[in-house]
């Protein structure tokens, strides 16, 4: 009889599968393996939902070395997955559109999401590297196939950001585990035998600077602006990259329960960190005339709210920070796809063509609405998690949260002021005719906003997903 706990690992390995296959399928069906593969995956997140979750999967992997293939998705890494599976299915619906023979772009796409899932799922801490390492592969691949005139200094800044961080995170887990004594990389044991005194502040150092540089957060967001900037105009490099900010996410799956005295004593710094990142970010999105750019800074002014409410150690916050860490990949992905079919339509991704929503009236209407998603407009998914995160930071620290909650504003700004020059001033003469939203592109910025619409009236779904997973990391440290 099938075990359900091996659910997990054909949800993660399924696109990887995919991945392979497209590379031995003829061109005229690649498109449908990659559409089919991703899919299912989606399908099989959904009946781990359904069931509540799977439970915890662990078996001796390299038994000499202690490490394990423990994998399960419940909880915050069972809504982060379908996210991720949910927005990987609409980057290769728009990648087989837009993208001359897609074959490479959708088997990239499906090895990140194999890289991605296996982050999520991951509770080995071996194990969770190289999935970490696994989902940058496909990330540079996509950068150096398909980016700009500039794309090679990106790659070079952004792998050197992610390596150096993943050799400090590297030296952490080793130091974890043999100064704590640990049989195994098992978070499940790595809890039990956790480190004290100065040591675990030194290794949790080492671990958050390679979270930081994923999260990103000021100041190691440096690669994120030209990373967007120089990848495909299409968009679709990009929602993986938005996907692939999971710095949060291992922040609260395994920094606190395994550095919850650290946690504690570096709160106040950290939290002030975050609240700067977040108002710093939207300030600067403010200035930007280049639409990737502007999104990029927008993105990482939100990984300040999700780190805010992370370090503040409050579970309100926390579960506030994670709500909006899955929710935001879908707005955030969407607008770069929406900026993607304005570049396709105009040749520019310029804020300040003017105009377009006279010829392109769905497709304004449909970015504008995510847009409000983005600026936390009541009513969508974002909503929801900054205020939750605003709420609970101010329990800990009311003028770190007063700070943050002027990015709310800044946010407002510098959004509606990018929208009105793009779609509603006034067309240069000579513009060219744009064309409204045609075929599948309904569906690639309708099914997005529909969730995000969905999870922010109704939010319980998620929230009785998440609320237990919280309560229980946040054990570690008293559950403040």
């Amino acid at each position: 009889m099938f075990d359900p706990q091996w659910l997990p690992t054909i949800m993660i390995f399924l696109p990887l599968l995919g991945s392979l296959l497209i590379l031995i399928t003829p061109g005229r069906w690649r498109d449908e393996v990659a559409g089919f593969m991703a899919a299912v995956t989606l399908g099989l997140g959904l009946m781990i939902w359904y069931a509540g979750g799977s439970g915890l999967l662990s078996l001796n992997w390299i038994p000499a070395l202690g490490i394990t293939y423990s994998v399960e998705l419940s909880g915050v890494s069972l809504a982060l997955a379908m996210v991720t599976a949910f927005m990987s299915f609409i980057a290769i619906l728009y990648a087989a559109r837009r993208i001359p023979n897609p074959g490479t772009m959708l088997a990239l796409i499906l090895a990140m999401e194999t890289g991605l899932l296996g982050i999520f799922a991951a509770r080995d801490l071996i194990l969770f590297y190289v999935f970490f390492e696994d989902a940058l592969l496909p990330s540079l691949l996509m950068l150096a196939i398909y980016g700009k005139a500039h794309r090679m200094r990106a790659l070079v800044k952004f792998a050197a950001y992610t390596l150096f961080g993943s050799l400090l995170m590297l030296i952490s887990i080793i130091g974890v585990r043999y100064l704590g004594g640990s049989p195994t990389f098992a978070l499940v044991d790595l809890k039990q035998h956790l480190v004290t005194g100065p040591a675990q502040t030194w290794l949790y150092l080492g671990f958050l600077t390679a979270m930081a540089v994923k999260l990103p957060l000021w100041p190691l967001h440096a690669w994120l602006p030209d990373f967007h900037e120089q990848n495909h105009d299409s968009g679709i490099p990009d929602v993986m990259g938005t996907l692939y900010k999971v710095g949060g996410y291992g922040l609260f799956t395994f920094a606190i329960p395994l550095f919850p005295d650290a946690s504690l004593e570096l709160r106040p710094i950290l939290m002030g960190l975050a609240a700067f990142t977040a108002l710093y970010s939207a300030w600067i999105a403010f200035g930007q005339k280049d639409w990737k750019r502007l999104l990029a800074y927008a993105g990482l002014s939100h990984m300040g709210f999700v780190a805010l409410g992370v370090f503040s150690l409050n579970e309100t916050a926390v579960i506030g920070a994670m709500y909006l860490l899955a929710f935001q990949n879908l707005y955030t992905g969407a607008l770069f796809l929406s900026v993607g079919m304005v570049q396709e339509r105009i040749g520019s991704l310029d804020t300040r063509v003017g105009g377009l929503m006279t010829g392109a009236g769905a497709l304004g209407g449909m970015t504008m609405a995510l847009w409000f998603a983005s600026i936390a407009v009541p009513g969508m998914a974002g909503f929801i998690g900054e205020f939750s995160v605003l709420l609970g930071a101010y329990q800990v620290s009311p003028w770190l949260a007063f700070v943050a909650g002027l990015t709310v504003i800044a946010a407002a700004a510098y959004a509606l002021t990018a929208f009105q020059t793009t779609f509603w001033q006034s067309r240069p003469l000579g513009g060219v005719v744009v064309r409204d939203l045609v075929h599948t592109e309904w569906l690639i910025l309708g099914l997005p906003l529909a969730v995000a619409i969905f999870f922010g009236v109704y939010s319980a779904p998620a929230l009785n997903l998440m609320q237990p997973a919280v309560k229980s990391v946040l054990a570690a440290v008293g559950g403040n």
